[in-house]
C-alpha cells in the first residue's frame, strides 16, 4: 500500500504584521524531515506581510486588487486578480482579522514560498517544499476548495503526457495539478475556523524537489490557451472591429453558431427580418468588382479627383482580404401598412432596428468564439448592384456587409468611455 499522511500544526500564535511567520512555525513544534511539505494559508502569510488594511471599505479594496471584472450578481464580483487568479471578491477577506480590517492576497505568493521554504531549510539536513493556499470556488460546481496560489520545491503540474496506463494506452492530455490536490487535502485538517494554519504533508517527497521550480503561476492558465476568457462581463465589450485578418478560414459552423445568436434579436410584429448570405468563390469577387466601379461613379459624381478615389476606394479592401465575407439583409415581410405616413415611417424604423440588433448579436456571437469581425456600410450604397451580383429575392435588402476571420494582430485595446457622457436625466 501507498499512501501520506497531513498532520496540522496546533499552538500557532496569532500572527500580525511584521511577526516572523517561520520562528511561529518552528515554535509550534513542526519537526520537519526531508521530503515534507508544509502548506501555510495565504492569510497569515499576508498577515506576516502587512497585506493587512484597517478601515477601508471593502468594495473600494477588491476594485484596487482587481484588473477585470468576470462576473457579478448584486454585490458579489468574480475578478481576476494581477496575479492571473479569478476569485470572489479579488480574495480580499475579513474573517480571522481584526474588526474593521480586511486581509489581501499576498504581493507575490510564489516569492513568499521561496522565502519560507529557504528560511525553513535553514539547518535541516535535506529538501522541503512550501505551498501557499488559498480558497477558491469552482465554475460549475458548488462549493469551494483550497488551491496553491504560491509554490517553491515543487513542480504545481505533473505531465504524464506521453507515458501509458495499465492497460497500455498512452495519456495526451493528463496533467493532475498536485499543488492543488496537496493544498485540497491540507486544508481538510487546516479548517478555516480552527486556528490551525499550517499543516505538512509528509509521505510525498518524491514531488518534492532541490529548485523552487516555476511557482503556482505555472498553473495558470495563458488567456490563449482559455476556451472561457469572457466572463459574464466580458461579452458586450470583446466585440472590436477588426481590419486585418490572419489567412486561416472560419469553419462555416462557427459563422452558423453565430447566426443562431443573431436571430435571436428583437423582432416586430413575431417576424423574423433577418437573412445572411455567406459569398464565396468567384460571386465574392464579382460581387466586390461591381460595388467597387458603382463607387467610383459615385464619386467621380461628387467631383473627387482619381487619387482621392483609389484612396477611398482601397478602404474595401478589408472585404477582399477577410477570408469570409457576409452580407446582412433585411426581409420585411410581415410589416404592416398604414395611411398614415408618421406611421409607416415608425414602422419602418422598427425592421431597420431589428435588422441593426440581429447584425450586432452576429458580431457578438463571432467575438465570444474568438472570431473577429467588421460591419462595413459598402452594399447599402449600391443595393441595386449587391442584389443582382448576389442574385437576391426580391425583398431582401442589403445591409452592409461583414468581413469575418481570425484578427492578426489583435486589435489595441479600446480606449474607456464614461457612460455619463451618454445619458441624459430628464
Amino acid at each position: 500500500m501507498s499512501g501520506f499522511e497531513v498532520v496540522a500544526l496546533d499552538g500557532l500564535p496569532e500572527i500580525a504584521p511584521g511577526d516572523d511567520l517561520v520562528a511561529a512555525i518552528t515554535a509550534g513544534g513542526a519537526q520537519l524531515q526531508d521530503g515534507d511539505i508544509v502548506v501555510v494559508s495565504s492569510k497569515v502569510v499576508s498577515k506576516a506581510e502587512g497585506r493587512v488594511v484597517p478601515g477601508v471599505d471593502r468594495a473600494d479594496a477588491v476594485a484596487r486588487e482587481t484588473v477585470r471584472v468576470v462576473a457579478e450578481r448584486g454585490d458579489l464580483k468574480i475578478v481576476e486578480t494581477r496575479h492571473g487568479l479569478v476569485l470572489a471578491a479579488a480574495g480580499v477577506d475579513a474573517s480571522n482579522a481584526a474588526p474593521g480590517s480586511l486581509v489581501l492576497l499576498p504581493e507575490d505568493a510564489d516569492a513568499s514560498a521561496r522565502s519560507l521554504r529557504a528560511a525553513l531549510q535553514g539547518s535541516l539536513d535535506g529538501t522541503i517544499a512550501v505551498i501557499v493556499t488559498d480558497t477558491a470556488g469552482r465554475p460549475w460546481r458548488l462549493g469551494q476548495t483550497d488551491i496553491a496560489i504560491g509554490a517553491a520545491g515543487i513542480s504545481p503540474l505533473l505531465d504524464l503526457r506521453g507515458s501509458t496506463d495499465a492497460h497500455g494506452n498512452v495519456l495526451e492530455a493528463t496533467v493532475p495539478a498536485v499543488a492543488d490536490e496537496i493544498a485540497a487535502a491540507a486544508e481538510l485538517v487546516m479548517g478555516k475556523a480552527a486556528r490551525t494554519p499550517v499543516a505538512v504533508v509528509r509521505g510525498l517527497g518524491h514531488l518534492v524537489q532541490s529548485s523552487d521550480g516555476p511557482g503556482a503561476a505555472a498553473i495558470v492558465r495563458p488567456r490563449d490557451e482559455d476556451l472561457f476568457p469572457l466572463g459574464s462581463t466580458d461579452v458586450v465589450r470583446s466585440r472590436r472591429t477588426v481590419r486585418t485578418f490572419a489567412p486561416r478560414p472560419v469553419a462555416r459552423t462557427t459563422i452558423e453558431a453565430a447566426v443562431a445568436d443573431a436571430v435571436t434579436a428583437p423582432a416586430p410584429h413575431h417576424t423574423t427580418p433577418w437573412r445572411f448570405v455567406i459569398v464565396a468563390g468567384e460571386r465574392r469577387g464579382a460581387l466586390l468588382d461591381a460595388m467597387a466601379d458603382q463607387w467610383r461613379t459615385d464619386l467621380r459624381g461628387d467631383g473627387l479627383d482619381e487619387t482621392a478615389i483609389d484612396g477611398r476606394v482601397a478602404r474595401g479592401d478589408i472585404l477582399r482580404q477577410a477570408p469570409t465575407l457576409v452580407v446582412p439583409c433585411l426581409v420585411d415581410e410581415g410589416s404592416h401598412t398604414y395611411p398614415d405616413p408618421r406611421r409607416s415611417a415608425a414602422e419602418a424604423a422598427m425592421f431597420l432596428l431589428s435588422m441593426g440588433a440581429g447584425i450586432e448579436n452576429f458580431l457578438l456571437g463571432l467575438s465570444t468564439r474568438g472570431v473577429g469581425s467588421a460591419w462595413v456600410s459598402s452594399t447599402l450604397f449600391c443595393p441595386d448592384v449587391a442584389r443582382t451580383a448576389l442574385e437576391l429575392p426580391a425583398g431582401w435588402q442589403p445591409m452592409g456587409a461583414v468581413a469575418v476571420g481570425f484578427a492578426d494582430p489583435e486589435p489595441e485595446p479600446r480606449p474607456p468611455r464614461q457612460p455619463r457622457e451618454y445619458i441624459a436625466d430628464r
